[in-house]
């Protein structure tokens, strides 16, 4: 059984971290502010997570940060691509950034400081509240 999976440019592969399950891995430096990969989203609303939360989906979408929840609702995004794969850090190496286009939402990972080769790559998430209170995130 291969312990790595390669995207299709080489830059990045997946890998398996005990206690964490499928993590992201960058197999080229990457400097601060690199865009590392940029992938279309679906976004839904409060009334469909109520079902997507019961379903295991809820530990690969992101929620929308950055847009001023009490105006607007929050956005919650499946983002299609090995972004989706990227495990949660209270000290990340990389962030989402979002922009809107004619063709919708899309969630580019972004640097944001050096990451190294075969370093795994991570974000803060913003909806760890969401998450049943008997799952540990691991460093």
């Amino acid at each position: 059984m291969v312990d790595r999976v390669f995207d299709r440019s080489g830059a990045l592969y997946v890998k398996k971290i005990p206690r964490k399950g499928r993590g992201l891995f960058a197999n080229t430096p990457f400097k601060a502010g690199d865009l590392i990969e940029r992938c279309p989203t679906w976004v839904f609303d409060n009334r469909e997570a109520g079902l997507i939360d019961l379903t295991g989906l809820l530990e690969y979408y992101f929620v929308r940060d950055g847009k001023d929840h009490k105006v607007d609702p929050i956005e919650r995004h499946v983002v299609f691509g090995l972004a989706s794969l990227v495990n949660h850090s209270f000290f990340p190496n990389a962030k989402t950034v979002w922009t809107d286009e004619i063709s919708g939402a899309w969630a580019s990972l972004v640097a944001i400081k050096e990451i190294k080769v075969d370093e795994e790559i991570t974000q803060k998430y913003q909806n760890l509240s969401d998450y049943p209170k008997n799952i540990n995130f691991v460093e």
